[in-house]
């Protein structure tokens, strides 16, 4: 499984970013999403931002990181997944009743229509 980490640019160009997090100033490569602004969060993985987020995306990236943690120390966790709790669970759209994956081109065969699909 891979974790990708909530960080925040203090500053940068469009190769590298010094970013924190929790008070740790790091190196990111920015090649995947060009320059940010210093107070954008990124999510990194493996020393590199791979997606900027919203400030909203970067707390609940890290209170489930913290709600983690907090589970394995065998603490209380359930109020970081606030946003879990409070809603119904659902299913994703391939497994919906009456939803279907068809392949993307009429040639079954094809190793790219095997992979390249679409909801109808």
């Amino acid at each position: 499984m891979c974790i990708g980490i909530p960080m925040r640019v203090v500053t940068g160009d469009e190769c590298v970013a010094r970013c924190e997090r929790h008070g740790t100033i790091s190196s990111v490569s920015m090649m995947l999403v060009g320059a940010q602004p210093p107070g954008t969060y990124l999510l990194t993985h493996l020393g590199s931002a791979i997606r900027v987020l919203d400030g909203d995306e970067a707390q609940a990236s890290n209170d489930a990181l913290a709600g983690l943690a907090e589970a394995v120390e065998g603490r209380s966790f359930e109020a970081l997944f606030a946003d879990l709790i409070a809603r119904e669970p659902e299913l994703p759209a391939h497994l919906r009743e009456g939803e279907r994956i068809v392949p993307a081109s009429g040639n079954q065969n094809s190793s790219n229509s095997k992979r390249a699909s679409r909801l109808v």
